[in-house]
């Protein structure tokens, strides 16, 4: 309900203040909001050659190609003149997303095709580690642990082996292998759901802890910053690890609270000490490393334990195939049925994406989230917020709308202020340490079929902007 209504507003307002700017004389055409794509001029006027300053057309009518460029500066777009059919066309800015039928276009080719492929690999591996028995062996040894945090999930449940190579497809930053485990552990946790278009409990807690994106190799931020040529590239990564925690461990109590849970059991508290110590084992070992050797270590450690898994699995299946066999297939078989499972799971959860999508697109390219951005950057600034912190602004607030989007206003602030700016590794931690909130909950609730997802929706956000305060004062500590 709670989505629903958001996403109307979203679109809804939008609407609204493009019919506004236009019909006030603000903008020339609203053709870029359904049509224009990323990084496009934007048309803001047009007139006729007599009645540009005379410098501009004396300059269009000595140009072969009848063009010029004014106001050049590399921080900003050129504006540029354009003359055809006795016109001139003034272009200025660029556009901040794809328009409404673009993204329709791309959230198919780019998004979903893709997924779709990733989705039907890592199915057709979960299959394989159904039928022989590896997430049941699993799912039996965590147990203990999960029960505390689900209490709703019978003991030895197959949700629990789907979740833990979930959460640990996020902790390495594969987020390749995330998203088909994760649907996977959404899809056997509504087996159990006893109000089949009503989150349950445990699809809330685990929306909510996979959401605060505990991550430990920010393999990607730490990409980015390499192609901008940081001095350290993974200079962020304990500020990346810490704020994603302080997350999720806000996630966990505060879902936690509402759903009643026992913080004092003693294996509860046994896994958190286990969990707290392993990331600070890791990141002793990291640190005493040289610049080289981190870049070695962080872009091979994920990679190198996805290639594992994969590798365990079909050597395990290989072992056990007695059990494909008293189930009536074979492995092979039972990969393609796995993977087929996941192409329908695409298809499923497409239209949430689209819709999701397309409304953010208008939101974007309409204005308003650039005026919201403005004015919350004022507010800041004028409560004596440093000014590095509040470029970086941006990247946090569009992140839990758009992935994509975010990204690339962290690349633009690497850019413009450095990659070894306050500003560029705040931009980091920010794209780090929070996850694109309503995509996931688009995707996630929307592959089983889900509409009320209760509170799932705020407490994903106030999560996210604890870890936008979180990030600020990491940051500052560090930087």
């Amino acid at each position: 309900m709670v989505l629903s209504r958001f996403w109307l507003v979203i679109f809804i307002s939008s609407l609204v203040f493009v019919t506004i700017t236009l019909f006030s004389g603000n903008a020339y055409s609203v053709d870029y909001v359904l049509n224009g794509k990323k990084d496009d001029p934007i048309l803001i006027s047009e007139k006729y050659l007599h009645e540009i300053p005379s410098f501009i057309r004396d300059s269009i009518q000595k140009n072969d190609e009848k063009t010029f460029l004014i106001n050049r500066d590399t921080l900003n777009a050129d504006t540029t003149y354009v003359y055809k059919n006795k016109t001139v066309k003034i272009f200025s800015g660029v556009q901040k997303s794809d328009g409404v039928l673009p993204t329709c276009k791309n959230t198919l080719v780019d998004l979903i095709l893709p997924l779709m492929a990733y989705l039907a690999f890592f199915c057709g591996l979960m299959e394989l580690l159904i039928i022989s028995g590896a997430s049941g062996k699993l799912a039996k040894l965590l147990s203990p642990v999960f029960v505390k945090v689900f209490p709703s999930i019978p003991k030895d449940h197959p949700s629990i082996s789907y979740m833990t190579l979930n959460f640990a497809a996020n902790f390495l930053g594969l987020d390749s292998a995330a998203t088909p485990f994760g649907l996977k552990a959404m899809e056997s946790l509504q087996e159990i759901n006893p109000e089949k278009d009503k989150a349950s409990d445990a699809q809330i807690m685990f929306m909510c802890l996979h959401a605060s994106g505990l991550t430990l190799i920010a393999t990607s931020i730490i990409g980015y910053r390499a192609a901008a040529n940081a001095t350290n590239p993974a200079d962020v990564m304990l500020p990346c690890i810490i704020t994603s925690f302080i997350g999720t461990i806000a996630a966990f109590l505060i879902v936690g609270i509402k759903q009643k849970i026992n913080f004092k059991s003693a294996s509860l508290v046994i896994a958190l000490i286990t969990l707290i110590a392993a990331i600070i084992g890791l990141l002793m070992y990291v640190n005493h490393l040289d610049l080289i050797g981190k870049n070695y270590f962080t872009s091979n450690l994920s990679s190198l334990i996805l290639v594992g898994i994969i590798a365990f699995t079909l050597l395990f299946s290989f072992v056990k195939e007695k059990k494909f066999t008293e189930a009536n297939t074979t492995v092979f078989e039972a990969f393609v049925s796995g993977a087929n499972n996941g192409v329908k799971t695409g298809v499923t959860i497409f239209p949430y994406v689209l819709g999701m999508l397309v409304a953010i697109s208008l939101f974007r390219n309409c204005g308003l989230f650039e005026i919201i951005s403005n004015w919350i950057a004022f507010v800041f600034s004028n409560m004596g917020v440093n000014k590095q912190i509040t470029d970086a602004l941006p990247v946090a607030l569009l992140r839990p709308f758009s992935s994509a989007g975010s990204r690339g206003f962290l690349i633009d602030s690497m850019n413009t202020f450095g990659a070894d700016s306050m500003t560029g590794r705040l931009s980091s931690i920010f794209q780090c340490s929070a996850e694109s909130t309503f995509y996931v909950i688009a995707v996630y609730f929307g592959s089983v079929n889900i509409k009320n997802t209760r509170y799932a929706l705020p407490t994903m956000l106030f999560v996210d902007l604890i870890c936008v305060i979180t990030a600020i004062f990491v940051a500052s500590w560090f930087f």
